[in-house]
């Protein structure tokens, strides 16, 4: 079933990049989301719309939490669920950069057991299952072994030392946009790890928690725990992605002394 599933998300993710392209540097109409939540435009709700007609159909016994859905307490009784961003990285999407993508996952019990992480503007599919390989545009991917001064995507408030009981690691920082393309390059060893101490949303994550530990990088929250998904609230305590060593020290860092 995981092979099956992944392949429908693959197919929905490719009808949701030619949606997604066809507003890409078109000025689409945005709105802002209350409580300071961001912006969301007509294209994010026009991919979620196509995603659901898609999944839905094809699965209509799993559970859905979209980032442009209302959430409803139903899903945690289904079998399986779909967990999707329509747009990761609504804002470079809406500043003409070809850093947003499409996160689409599957979960079953907890666990992602597929995932697709679709940069369309870039011509860029991760993808993975809990039984296989992760690959990008079909070939395997891995991620990188502990790095003596590592390359790790994260915001500048992220390394703040109140943060750091342990001490704030040496790192050289970088960012992108779009938290499930961060983990994905983790995952194809760009660089070496990822991490944030934000509550994280479920959909933002699960596709690249997956296709990430595919490659070989330990995942989990802030305080090292494994991730689990469709959860009544649908957020982590953070995320970190590393290789083994490297995650183990970041991990000891961040906890209490």
């Amino acid at each position: 079933m995981p092979a099956a599933d992944l392949a429908l998300l693959i197919a929905a993710a490719q009808i949701a990049g030619k949606i997604a392209l066809s507003h890409w540097k078109a000025s689409p109409q945005v709105w802002e989301k209350p409580d300071g939540q961001g912006p969301v435009s007509a294209a994010d709700l026009e991919v979620n719309e196509a995603l659901a007609q898609v999944l839905r159909v094809a699965r209509p016994d799993y559970g859905w939490l979209s980032e442009e859905t209302p959430d409803g307490a139903e899903r945690l009784s289904t079998p399986a669920q779909f967990i999707l961003d329509p747009i990761d990285g609504t804002r470079s999407f809406l500043q003409g950069d070809a850093a947003f993508s499409h996160a689409l996952a599957v979960v079953r019990d907890g666990q992602v057991t597929a995932g697709v992480v679709y940069l369309p503007a870039m011509d860029k599919l991760y993808a993975a299952t809990a039984q296989g390989p992760a690959t990008l545009n079909g070939v395997a991917i891995r991620a990188a072994g502990l790095a003596e001064e590592p390359r790790v995507l994260t915001s500048k408030s992220t390394l703040a030392p109140e943060h750091w009981p342990g001490g704030v690691p040496d790192l050289h920082r970088h960012f992108r946009a779009g938290m499930a393309w961060r983990m994905c390059l983790v995952a194809e060893a760009a660089f070496d790890a990822m991490l944030t101490l934000r509550p994280s949303w479920e959909w933002d994550i699960a596709a690249g928690a997956l296709i990430a530990a595919r490659a070989g990088a330990v995942v989990s929250d802030r305080h090292g725990q494994a991730l689990r998904f469709n959860a009544p609230d649908p957020r982590s305590a953070g995320v970190v992605v590393a290789s083994p060593a490297l995650h183990g020290d970041f991990v000891a860092r961040l906890a209490p002394q």
